[in-house]
């Protein structure tokens, strides 16, 4: 195809990728090592909101309280762990994984695999064209002779609350990277960051409260999920109000408290709220107009994460900006699928999808599988029970307490767990599968392996776990399907 910008004076390159974070990390590393030539734009910190202010330093936060946790669950180590944690270690080990936003060591990695890097904002100009405004106000055109795929993931949004702008609120970036214990903390949300930021602050010694605007936590989940959520935190001390909202907040000028007025009349005084209700693509500021998309919404695609509301091949959005499965191991999953088809259509072939091709992030609709580091932990992958049913299924749900296992038993003297799998009678397949207890996000991928994989049920009996595991629960899951 003969390229009509050839004679052009812009720095061209075979994909433009805009955003750094790990969905732009791959897909630039992955096209290069097809053999195209890649850069990268980034107006913040190579590595991505990921790596700094979410997935990594949330499970620092989490990780030494569940050490703790599970040092105590057994008779022999609870006796020699008596200490509390100790709030300075436990946020120096945080930035330790961090680096404190310091992207030397991501930029070098991009280096090394020969990918360009270009710092600024970056925009669409029009067909296969990205503007970037640096940090100094210098303006840079890339073209982009094959594709431009934008990564620029999503940002926290804030809820309906008077003064919420105004007080310094906490998101997830907060949260993650404060240097301070804040004495009372009061979290409005009732999902995954609101969950496992109060399990750390807790941890941590601050007095929690959650505002949990819904009558359960984790709502989309099996109801299973969320009670052992619930419980858990209320073990750890935390304050869960359910079918309450914040309606006003206002922080006090000279004590720097913050004064949280609720929709049942109440009044809590706090030192930090943090707002965690959700996120919103990060699509305002794009330049989308120029190739006639609005702005501000996310940007839906095909398998291949090809942007179907322009013509052509050329636009790709991956990871949570296209909303298919917001998770970061998502994300990491379509920048493979979607290099692959820039790779594959580079070389002149159509990237079919349909049949499980590399190019084809078609597992992102059946077997997402998520993880959650509270205490319990929980996690799932697949079809929650209803979702098959209100799916057309003709399903059957099988049941077991993991706390029952030997080695769960040995693993811990009050484990507590739960397995349910939700099996398609029809084809004898297991189709979702949420587990909660110690180890859970451990033990998820055996689940996402047999959903993925299509394995029959008959087929799966002969994959035996060892004894004694906390695995062996799935001998017991079939068992008690009747096989």
């Amino acid at each position: 195809m003969d390229d009509p910008y050839e004679n052009t004076h812009e720095d061209a390159y075979d994909v433009v990728v805009v955003g750094g974070g790990p969905a732009g990390e791959v897909v630039a590393d992955r096209v290069v090592r097809s053999g195209l030539t890649a850069v990268v734009v980034e107006a913040e910190a190579v590595g991505g909101e990921c790596s700094y202010r979410a997935c990594v330093p949330s499970k620092a936060l989490l990780r030494p309280g569940a050490a703790r946790a599970e040092a105590r669950s057994v008779d022999g180590a609870r006796q020699t762990v008596t200490a509390p944690l100790d709030p300075a270690r436990v946020l120096a080990r945080r930035d330790r994984f961090t680096g404190r936003g310091d992207d030397t060591g991501q930029a070098d990695w991009l280096d090394g695999a020969g990918i360009a890097l270009v710092r600024g904002h970056g925009r669409l100009a029009g067909e296969r064209r990205v503007e970037v405004t640096g940090a100094d106000g210098t303006l840079r055109t890339l073209r982009a002779r094959r594709a431009v795929v934008i990564c620029t993931g999503t940002e926290p949004a804030l809820p309906s609350v008077e003064g919420i702008d105004r007080i310094g609120v906490w998101t997830n970036r907060q949260a993650t990277t404060a240097d301070a214990v804040p004495e009372r903390l009061v979290v409005i949300g009732g999902g995954v960051v609101a969950c496992e930021t109060a399990t750390a602050w807790r941890s941590l010694g601050s007095s929690v409260t959650l505002l949990v605007r819904d009558q359960a936590l984790l709502t989309g989940w099996e109801p299973c999920a969320g009670e052992e959520v619930t419980r858990g935190l209320s073990d750890l001390g935390v304050t869960i109000r359910f079918g309450v909202s914040a309606v006003r907040v206002a922080r006090d000028e000279t004590t720097r408290t913050v004064t949280v007025e609720t929709d049942d009349g109440a009044t809590l005084v706090c030192d930090e709220v943090l707002a965690a209700v959700g996120r919103r693509p990060r699509t305002t500021d794009l330049g989308l107009g120029s190739v006639g998309l609005p702005a501000g919404g996310r940007l839906p695609v095909d398998d291949t994460c090809r942007v179907t509301a322009v013509d052509g091949d050329w636009l790709h959005a991956v990871g949570d900006v296209n909303h298919r499965a917001p998770l970061t191991h998502m994300a990491k999953y379509q920048a493979r699928a979607c290099a692959a088809a820039i790779a594959e259509r580079a070389a002149g072939r159509p990237a079919v999808t349909g049949g499980g091709q590399p190019w084809s992030a078609e597992a992102d609709r059946f077997a997402v599988p998520q993880a959650v580091f509270t205490r319990p932990e929980v996690a799932s992958v697949g079809l929650t029970e209803r979702a098959a049913r209100e799916a057309g299924l003709a399903v059957r749900t099988v049941e077991y307490r993991i706390d029952d296992v030997a080695g769960a038993a040995l693993h811990a003297d009050d484990y507590r767990g739960l397995a349910k799998l939700v099996v398609d009678e029809t084809r004898g397949v297991v189709v979702g599968c949420t587990l909660t207890g110690p180890m859970a996000t451990e033990l998820i991928h055996t689940a996402t392996v047999a959903i993925v994989g299509e394995v029959p049920l008959e087929r799966l009996w002969h994959a035996v776990p060892a004894f004694p595991t906390v695995s062996e629960v799935w001998l017991r899951l079939l068992e008690a399907y009747g096989l």
